[in-house]
C-alpha cells in the first residue's frame, strides 16, 4: 500500500489550489491555513492515498461543514466525533476519508479529521469543484445513496443521525435545515462509499491537482497566467468592484458583485451572481459562464481566491472561467445543476465556457 506523508507546505499549497477550483465558495481559505498550522504544530501526520491504492472493500467517509460561506469557526474535537459517531451506528471503521468537494476550507475539513483519526485521506472528491447543495455531488449521478448520514452543530452539542431519506436532495434539505438552525454551520459525515467506489465515482487524484495549482501560486512570476494554463480555463474580466451585496439566510449566503472592467477589459460591465458559490456571470449583459463551470473571483496579482462573502466594493479583481469535471456535463449532471440554478433564479441554458469564450 503506498501512501503518502504531506507536509505542511503541501497543506497549505492544497488550501490555496482548492480555492481556485471553489467557485469562490467553499469556505475562506484563512480558515484552511489555520486547520494546516494546526495539524503541523500539534504533530499531526497527514497520509495521503491514491484511489488506485484503496481496498476494494474498504470503507471511506465523506466529510464536510454545510451551511452559510460567512461561518467558519471549527472545532475539530466536535468534527472528529460526527465521524466517530457515524461509525459507531452504521458498525464499521473508516478506511479513509476524502472530501466531499474543493474549497480552501471545507477539503481541509476532511484532511483534518482524517489526520486526528489516524488515517488516511484520499486523493478524491466529490465534486471536483465547491457546491452550494448537499446533494450535488457526482455520487448522485452514480446512485450512491447519502445516508446514513451524521448531521452536528459545531460543538456536537446537537447530533441527528438521518438514518435515510427518500433521495439525496431530501437529505440536503435535513442538512441544511438544521444547519440554519445551528447558527448557519453543520458538519456532515456521509456517503459511505466502498473502496470499488471510490476508484471509479468521485473526482480522481483532484487534490494532488490542487497542490499543483498552489505551487503554480506561489512560485510562478504570472500566477494568473500559470493556473490558467494548467486548467484550461480563461480569465473572464479584470476589473474594480463598484458594487458588493450580500445576505444570509436559510443555510446559504447570497452574494451579488458587480464590476467594471480595467486594462484589457475597459469599458466593459461584469456581474456574477453567487449562492456559497458563484452560479452565474455576465459580461456586458451577455451571459459569460454558468455553473457547473467554474467561476472563481481571484486577486489580480496574486492569482488567490477571494471568496464571494468577503468580495467589497472597490476591490481589484480577475475572474477566472474554468472548465467543469466531464462527469457534470454529462445529461444526468446538468440535469441536477439546471434544477438548483432555476431555484437561484437563473434561468440560462448551459454553454460550455469555451464556447461562450
Amino acid at each position: 500500500m503506498k501512501m503518502e506523508n504531506l507536509n505542511l507546505q503541501n497543506l497549505l499549497d492544497l488550501v490555496d489550489g482548492a480555492a481556485i477550483f471553489s467557485a469562490g465558495g467553499g469556505g475562506d481559505p484563512e480558515a484552511g491555513y489555520r486547520i494546516a498550522d494546526k495539524l503541523a504544530s500539534e504533530g499531526y501526520t497527514v497520509r495521503f492515498v491514491a484511489p488506485s491504492e484503496v481496498p476494494d472493500d474498504a470503507k471511506i467517509v465523506n466529510f464536510a461543514c454545510v451551511g452559510a460561506t460567512t461561518t467558519v469557526e471549527y472545532d475539530a474535537d466536535a468534527a472528529v466525533k460526527a465521524l466517530r459517531i457515524l461509525e459507531e451506528y452504521a458498525g464499521f471503521s473508516a478506511y479513509a476519508t476524502i472530501p466531499v468537494e474543493l474549497g480552501g476550507f471545507n477539503t481541509l475539513a476532511a484532511v483534518d479529521v482524517a489526520a486526528r483519526c489516524g488515517i488516511p485521506v484520499v486523493d478524491a472528491d466529490g465534486a471536483g469543484r465547491s457546491v452550494p447543495e448537499v446533494h450535488l455531488k457526482v455520487y448522485t449521478i452514480d446512485d450512491i445513496p447519502l445516508t446514513p448520514m451524521v448531521v452536528a452543530d459545531l460543538h456536537a452539542k446537537n447530533i441527528v443521525i438521518a438514518k435515510e431519506t427518500a433521495d439525496s436532495k431530501a437529505a440536503e434539505r435535513v442538512a441544511r435545515v438544521l444547519a440554519a438552525e445551528w447558527d448557519n454551520s453543520a458538519y456532515t459525515a456521509r456517503r459511505i462509499l466502498t473502496g470499488a467506489q471510490v476508484k471509479t465515482s468521485p473526482i480522481q487524484l483532484s487534490l494532488s491537482k490542487s497542490m499543483q495549482i498552489g505551487k503554480l501560486l506561489r512560485k510562478t512570476v504570472d500566477p494568473v497566467k500559470a493556473v490558467l494554463k494548467e486548467t484550461g480555463g480563461f480569465k473572464l474580466l479584470e476589473g474594480i468592484v463598484d458594487c458588493a451585496e450580500q445576505e444570509t439566510e436559510a443555510g446559504f449566503t447570497f452574494v451579488n458583485i458587480k464590476l467594471r472592467g480595467v486594462h484589457e477589459s475597459a469599458g466593459s460591465m461584469f456581474e456574477f451572481k453567487a449562492k456559497n458559490e458563484v452560479l452565474v456571470a455576465y459580461k456586458d449583459g451577455k451571459l459569460a459562464a454558468i455553473a457547473p463551470d467554474i467561476i472563481t473571483p481571484v486577486h489580480s496579482e496574486t492569482g488567490k481566491c477571494i471568496t464571494a462573502e468577503k468580495i467589497e466594493k472597490g476591490n481589484k479583481l480577475a475572474v477566472l472561467g474554468l472548465p467543469a469535471p466531464q462527469k457534470w456535463r454529462t445529461n444526468k449532471g446538468l440535469e441536477l445543476w439546471k434544477e438548483v440554478l432555476q431555484r437561484s433564479n437563473i434561468s440560462e441554458e448551459y454553454m460550455p465556457i469555451e464556447q461562450l469564450q
